[in-house]
């Protein structure tokens, strides 16, 4: 499974769970190459509706759906339904508290060299504030799979954000637990710890195994599960370890980072948070762009350096 795209592995369950359910509906939006749903499309037919450059109908039609009792993943770039359907989402999925999953692909900087138009770097930020709301963001390729095998049968509102390309396997085995609401652990340390989400814990387990190299214990949290979210692991982890780093493919405001620093409000302990600063974020793919921003394994290693002097 290694180095697979995290929208394949989704859209792959996705078509073994619903050859099995015939209530498993895919809703997408002129996005079947995007999505990874053409061969969902071809093989159930009946259990596809294509909604054409329309997300905000997409939403409405998804919820009627999930309200008449069909298991519901809308699916289409992440850009487009945390923005331009945004209402339908809050209104028709949270608050009517319709249990539709939206997998919002290319999420992030995936789209790259598209720019703002396409990038998502808010959607955490706006939609952890919706009540029934919940979010999630796996990091390689085995945890989606986990993941899907659980939304599948979820009695709330999810949004599942996942990239492009492939990313490399933070999960050697399948031999590991994804429980809606835990961090896991993926290294322990007592020097500082490095909280992480989606396709950043690879680069922050990276980092992690580097500092170790160089004398520096780090602790590395997989916190995929954004909301609900792991309060717990973060508070021990500031007990513990006495600094954390925070990296997220998201705005520095409202996401992770802000997570993370209102656990440690009444807590306190010194916080980096690596994400997008306050600007038009740079052309370049996904990797040139993790890189500007530090956000790759060499630029987490550089702010924790700095971090522990």
């Amino acid at each position: 499974m290694s180095n697979t795209a995290c929208r394949k592995a989704f859209t792959d369950t996705l078509l073994e769970l619903a050859k099995k359910d015939k209530d498993i509906i895919a809703v997408t939006t002129d996005a079947r190459g995007s999505v990874t749903l053409n061969d969902f499309a071809a093989e159930l037919p009946a259990q596809l509706v294509e909604c054409g450059i329309a997300e905000q109908d997409a939403v409405g039609i998804s919820a009627g759906l999930a309200h008449s009792g069909k298991k519901v993943f809308c699916c289409g770039p992440a850009c487009f339904y945390v923005a331009r359907s945004l209402e339908q989402v809050k209104v028709d999925l949270a608050y009517s508290k319709n249990p539709v999953t939206i997998l919002g692909v290319s999420g992030g900087v995936a789209y790259g060299a598209l720019g703002a138009t396409h990038h998502s770097l808010h959607d955490i930020a706006v939609l952890r504030c919706f009540p029934c709301m919940n979010i999630f963001l796996p990091c390689d390729a085995r945890q989606t799979v986990k993941l899907v095998h659980k939304l599948v049968d979820f009695d709330a509102p999810a949004y599942v954000r996942v990239g492009r390309a492939g990313v490399p396997d933070v999960y050697e085995d399948d031999n590991f637990d994804f429980e809606f609401g835990k961090a896991n652990m993926l290294l322990d340390g007592k020097d500082l710890t490095i909280v992480a989400a989606g396709e950043t814990v690879w680069h922050a387990l990276e980092a992690g195994r580097q500092l170790k190299g160089k004398g520096i214990s780090a602790r590395v949290l997989d916190c995929s599960s954004i909301k609900p979210f792991d309060t717990e692991a973060v508070l021990k982890a500031a007990k513990e370890t006495g600094r954390i780093i925070t990296v997220e493919e998201h705005s520095q405001f409202g996401g992770l980072g802000g997570i993370v620093t209102e656990i440690l409000s009444e807590a306190p302990v010194p916080v980096k948070i690596l994400g997008i600063p306050d600007e038009n974020v740079v052309h370049g793919n996904n990797k040139e762009i993790f890189h500007h921003y530090g956000l790759d394994a060499e630029g987490i290693v550089k702010t924790a350096l700095n971090f522990i002097k």
